[in-house]
């Protein structure tokens, strides 16, 4: 009897501890979540955005965009751009949600370059009203890219054959199982050069330069943040805290000003999956045909 009232107790006592470290957690969550905007509450404010990683989707961005831009004690925006680029409609919607931010809401937004911001992320950059790169920064890559695969041969060895049936001429355009024809090669480079115009153009209203004078620099070749200076794609050198530090100049703003950004929603699952095997790369893993504002790696 004095066991099963020892055990009891024991097992209340530990109870006890977990619901106590349970609470901890708790209040550390919403503390880290919350302490940083009690701080900013009242006070005009500089907005981080990251973009980071290959652009495969654009939701979350423009819906961080789109949240700043509502909010009148946010006075100006940072892009903090680290990619290599992405898909070209994702990129698009970026750059054209950072228009909407600096023509709709009159905010002054900052693009600020990080190790790459290439292809799709130097896209979203000229949307902003400024853009600051690292001397050693890799960016430009202005161009498109579409990459097929073709396994005819392969399947060919291995006594497979492939049957299509079909409604229209080109509705089997860039199958990897058979190759591709002249025709076929030509409508696919006419959609390319569509979607290079495209770039082309954004570049040359971004950055106040004739189309002429960027066509020469949109061959697809990478620059230093140096050398794109030189050649007028970025205004001027340096890191994010001369980004944030020129966003508050160009808003008025007096002192260091207070910077905020987004945290993504806590789960218990990504932690526990992180902390045991390490983040996962992400990886521009698309299939089908795609456009790609990209950097080959």
């Amino acid at each position: 009897m004095a066991d099963d009232v020892h055990s009891g107790k024991t097992r209340s006592r530990w109870r006890r501890v977990v619901w106590i470290v349970v609470a901890g957690v708790a209040l550390t969550v919403v503390g880290n979540a919350l302490l940083p905007e009690l701080a900013t509450v009242g006070k005009e404010r500089i907005a981080l955005v990251r973009i980071e990683g290959p652009i495969l989707d654009s939701r979350s961005t423009v819906d961080e965009l789109e949240a700043y831009a509502q909010d009148p004690l946010v006075k100006a925006i940072v892009l903090r751009i680290d990619s290599p680029g992405g898909g070209v409609a994702a990129s698009q919607e970026i750059y054209n949600a950072v228009k909407r931010v600096r023509e709709e809401k009159q905010k002054t937004v900052v693009a600020s370059m990080g190790t790459v911001a290439a292809s799709g992320g130097y896209y979203i950059a000229v949307a902003s009203d400024r853009i600051l790169a690292n001397p050693g920064t890799l960016t430009g890559s202005i161009g498109v890219i579409m990459q097929l695969a073709n396994f005819e041969e392969l399947m060919a060895k291995i006594g497979v054959k492939n049957f299509v049936i079909k409604s229209g001429r080109y509705k089997d355009v860039g199958s990897p199982f058979r190759m591709m024809g002249e025709e076929e090669r030509n409508l696919l480079q006419s959609v390319m050069d569509d979607a290079h115009r495209q770039f082309v153009e954004a570049v040359a209203e971004g950055r106040a330069l004739d189309v002429a004078d960027v066509e020469t620099l949109a061959d697809g070749r990478v620059l230093t943040g140096q050398q794109a200076k030189d050649v007028l794609l970025v205004d001027d050198l340096g890191d994010l805290k001369d980004a944030v530090r020129l966003a508050a100049e160009m808003t008025g703003m007096k002192g260091v000003p207070p910077v905020i950004e987004s945290t993504p929603e806590f789960s218990f699952r990504n932690w526990l999956v992180g902390s045991l095997f390490g983040e996962a790369p992400s990886l521009p893993l698309q299939t089908g045909m795609n456009l790609m504002y990209f950097m080959a790696l």
